[in-house]
């Protein structure tokens, strides 16, 4: 006997719009605040957010079919993810980042999808997200500073286990600044250095003065691909930038970090590294159609690919580690 046919997907995946509009009226709203707050019913949450109850309702009945809360006997309630990252009294509050992922910079890339296709790249002009000096990145580094906070320690725990050793590190790409933050904070002697466009790097400045380490934190505007980096560097940082670009402009860039390293310094490499079949696991594997819609160029590369690449820079070898689940993974490379 045939399995039935269904068109639950296909309808889910015409209709996500609807989910998009949906977290972000919330958010809006500040819905999730004021469930936390102890709003729960929809006759208080639409007193409390200033809007009608029957919207309130319906709006809160979506999220729940979504997961973002939960339901008893009419009353609402958060669940663990949402009153962790939702709600606005949290240290860990994400939903700012709408700011950046919904931004048209972004959303617009996405409009006609057959064009991007065909053509291979962006749509958008110049060349998309990665033109020189673009405010979204701003954007971008208030919104991610809270959720990068775990992976950031994590990461300042895996490549700095002597905590008493000095450290130059050069952070390239910086955006908020909290990888170089997190391993100044663990390591009293270590000193960063952040290179990033100049608006980027006054939030990553602002980031170092609230963790009070900004005397040991420097920065460097402009482009990563042309400014001096120096020499002398133990460990330098390429978080969440390399998937921007294609391969042969990555073994460019690879290289100067290559000749800016320590005899035996460390380049370190966080980035989404989907397996070798590019289908799996489901958020590395997807992050390739945000690279497609929002650059020219851009991808998101298997770890074989990101080894090729290393090697020919010059390191003598690399190591894969998890750094967040299965979504984001860390290469160490060794000159």
């Amino acid at each position: 006997m045939m399995n039935q046919l269904s068109p639950a997907l296909f309808l889910d995946t015409v209709n996500s719009y609807q989910r998009t509009a949906a977290i972000k009226a919330a958010i809006e709203l500040d819905l999730f605040t004021a469930i936390g707050e102890g709003c729960e019913t929809s006759q208080a949450l639409a007193l409390s957010c200033g809007a009608s109850e029957r919207g309130v309702r319906i709006l809160s009945d979506y999220l729940v079919v979504m997961g973002f809360l939960r339901k008893k006997r009419d009353r609402y309630g958060l669940t663990v993810d949402s009153a962790m990252l939702l709600d606005r009294r949290s240290p860990a509050y994400l939903a700012d980042a709408i700011e950046f992922f919904l931004s048209p910079m972004v959303t617009d890339g996405f409009r006609d999808v057959t064009a991007v296709v065909r053509k291979g790249g962006t749509l958008l002009p110049e060349a998309g997200t990665i033109t020189p000096d673009h405010h979204v990145w701003v954007k971008f580094a208030r919104a991610m500073a809270p959720m990068t906070a775990v992976p950031a320690k994590k990461m300042a725990r895996l490549v700095d286990r002597r905590r008493e050793q000095k450290l130059k590190v050069l952070d390239v790409a910086a955006s908020h600044g909290m990888y170089g933050i997190e391993i100044a904070r663990r390591n009293k002697r270590a000193e960063v250095v952040a290179i990033d466009w100049e608006c980027v790097l006054a939030v990553a400045k602002e980031n170092a003065l609230r963790a009070g380490i900004d005397n040991r934190y420097s920065t460097i505007p402009g482009s990563a691909f042309e400014v001096d980096y120096g020499k002398g560097y133990d460990l330098i940082l390429l978080t969440n930038f390399l998937h921007h670009f294609d391969m042969t402009t990555c073994e460019r860039l690879l290289e100067k970090v290559h000749a800016a390293l320590v005899p035996h310094g460390r380049a370190v490499t966080v980035d989404f590294v989907p397996d070798a079949g590019r289908v799996s696991p489901p958020g590395p594997a997807a992050f390739c159609m945000t690279m497609l819609g929002t650059t020219p160029n851009g991808d998101a590369y298997t770890y074989d690919e990101f080894r090729r690449m290393l090697s020919n820079a010059g390191f003598v070898r690399s190591e894969l580690r998890p750094l967040v689940s299965n979504f984001q993974q860390m290469i160490i490379s060794y000159k």
